[in-house]
């Protein structure tokens, strides 16, 4: 996705720079700073929001459907980032789809503040296509100020991506602590100003991206009809179920969901590995790719489960006083962009000292061992579980351990399968196969929210069974990559 978007981009060369780096960088890390605090912020609230009583101020859904609406929530949001790229290459550029994303983020979070029930469902809908017109169109801004290559503009994603969790820390702080103290929709009315000013911010700092991503070539120029036809869908189901003719089952919506995305995948595999006119040794390559989409999906499936059944065991079952002060339990969630800002340089730094002694693990290794270090994470929390059984609230200091071994497996898996998928195909179908790898973060997210409904508040005994569950999933995946490994390293044929 984002390599395909960033191919199209006309090169941005503006003369100044901040610290060497392109001035139109500090564009676009303000922007993302903005769009993840408002992110994860929603994602520090949502499942709690919807299962508090609506005498609190909440929605009074049930466990299960609250953790379908928040799979399918943040599927969505990966899901659309495939269309979100498509519209970018073919249709308006990045630009334009940044700022048509930032304004649907800042409506969303307006609805989720404003409205009543179905319209904070609506909110969320707005959001995820928001999120999908410019996670991936911002990236690849990013790659377009870079025309030359090389390790400046490594230093300049490098930078990007403190932006990202930066947001991502300071969302699950703030916003919570506002939501606390004067009311859920306070808390969501902060996420709608902070995406507010990122759409002022962008507007006002665009000019510093130059020609980047302003037009599309007419070669490549489609047509808006798929689009309005899609939107005229999306707008026609939506005013049925605010009218009361048409009933969503959250749950059986999840179901089919994961049902479509994964007859996606295999739909599109078998192209590749039979019509895709591929010769024997590009096939073998394919494979790979199917055995690290299943592995990316066990692990975001649990991955994910932060703003789900962790954060329902944050609020129910942990003792959150800390000197008096009573933590609200959605700033947990900040631990994780917290490990990811402190370890991300050591993991970089570790991966290229083995690559100098010719010693970096395959990718099929880093795979496995982040996959065990996910299921770590779960036995963690099994045995958290079994003591909230035993009738005690636990220490914060049971998530914030299963945080840590998380973002280590994530270290390990998601740059890995992110580089891997854009080298295992031939130049043409680069970006659909980054379309495959949101894909699977898109499937993965879903299916979170289905294994959280499986947790029962009244039967206490599937907590514990819950995380034992994924425990095996994790660790039985990462041990299969690693039996795995030596027959990957073979099938990837010098990809490297």
């Amino acid at each position: 996705m984002k390599q395909s978007a960033a191919a199209t981009l006309a090169p941005a060369t503006p003369a100044r720079t901040l610290l060497g780096q392109p001035l139109g960088l500090a564009t676009l890390f303000l922007t993302e700073v903005w769009e993840r605090f408002t992110y994860y912020g929603i994602q520090s609230l949502l499942i709690l929001f919807m299962v508090a009583p609506a005498a609190k101020g909440g929605l009074g859904l049930d466990d299960k459907s609250s953790a379908s609406i928040y799979g399918l929530y943040v599927g969505g949001t990966y899901l659309l980032g495939l269309l979100g790229g498509w519209i970018a290459d073919r249709l308006a550029g990045a630009q334009r789809a940044v700022i048509a994303g930032a304004i649907l983020i800042a409506a969303g979070n307006t609805l989720l503040a404003l409205g009543t029930t179905a319209i904070f469902f609506v909110g969320l809908l707005v959001i995820a296509m928001g999120v999908g017109f410019l996670k991936p169109n911002v990236s690849a801004l990013v790659a377009a100020l870079y025309p030359e290559g090389g390790a400046r503009r490594d230093a300049g994603f490098s930078i990007f991506y403190m932006g990202i969790n930066i947001g991502g820390f300071l969302g699950p702080v703030v916003v919570p602590l506002v939501a606390t103290a004067f009311g859920w929709r306070f808390g969501f009315a902060l996420t709608a100003l902070g995406m507010a000013l990122g759409v002022v911010w962008f507007l006002w700092a665009r000019r510093f991206l130059g020609a980047a991503g302003t037009a599309v070539a007419p070669e490549q120029r489609a047509s808006w009809t798929p689009v309005v036809l899609l939107l005229a869908g999306l707008t026609a189901v939506v005013l049925l179920a605010l009218g009361g003719a048409l009933h969503i089952d959250g749950a059986r919506l999840a179901s089919s969901a994961s049902w479509a995305f994964s007859l996606l995948a295999v739909a599109y595999f078998a192209y590749l590995l039979f019509f895709a006119g591929l010769t024997v040794t590009e096939r073998k390559r394919v494979l790979v790719m199917v055995t690290l989409f299943l592995g990316s999906v066990t692990f975001w499936a649990g991955y994910f489960q932060q703003g789900a059944s962790f954060n329902l065991f944050a609020a129910r079952y942990t003792d959150l006083d800390i000197f008096g002060w009573s933590m609200p339990p959605g700033i947990l969630q900040a631990a994780n962009s917290l490990f990811v800002i402190i370890l991300a340089g050591a993991f970089a730094a570790l991966w290229l000292a083995l690559g100098k002694r010719d010693r970096d693990p395959p990718s099929a290794a880093k795979f496995g061992v982040g996959l065990l270090l996910l299921g770590l994470g779960f036995l963690v929390m099994y045995f958290a579980a079994q003591h909230v059984r035993a009738g005690h609230l636990v220490l914060p200091t049971w998530l914030l351990g299963t945080y840590f071994l998380h973002v280590c497996g994530e270290m390990c898996l998601s740059p890995v399968g992110l580089s891997n998928m854009s080298k295992l195909v031939p130049p043409r179908f680069v970006g659909q196969a980054m379309g495959m790898w949101f894909l699977s973060l898109a499937l993965g997210g879903n299916l979170a929210g289905q294994l959280t409904g499986e947790y029962d508040a009244s039967h206490l005994e599937t907590l514990p069974a819950l995380f034992l569950k994924i425990f095996w999933y994790g660790v039985i995946a990462g041990l299969v990559m690693l039996a795995l490994t030596p027959l990957v390293k073979r099938l990837m044929a010098g990809v490297k």
